[in-house]
């Protein structure tokens, strides 16, 4: 719930800059993974869930018409 307060705090260009980061960190944690186990493979879910949250919020503002 603490993510989703953030998000909505944040401006359309700022969500978007982080969603760029996050998908690039999920790829990066992906290769990582494959090659040799990660430490906490559980930040491949959260990192997931961010990305999930993060297109919720632009969705959410592209129906409510907010820029």
């Amino acid at each position: 719930m603490k993510n989703q307060l953030v998000l909505k705090e944040l401006s359309t260009a700022e969500i978007k800059e982080r969603l760029d980061n996050e998908r690039a960190m999920y790829q990066k944690m992906l290769l990582s993974h494959a090659v040799s186990p990660i430490e906490n493979p559980n930040k491949i879910k959260e990192s997931r869930k961010n990305i999930a949250r993060c297109l919720t919020e632009l969705r959410k503002r592209e129906l409510e018409g907010i820029e």
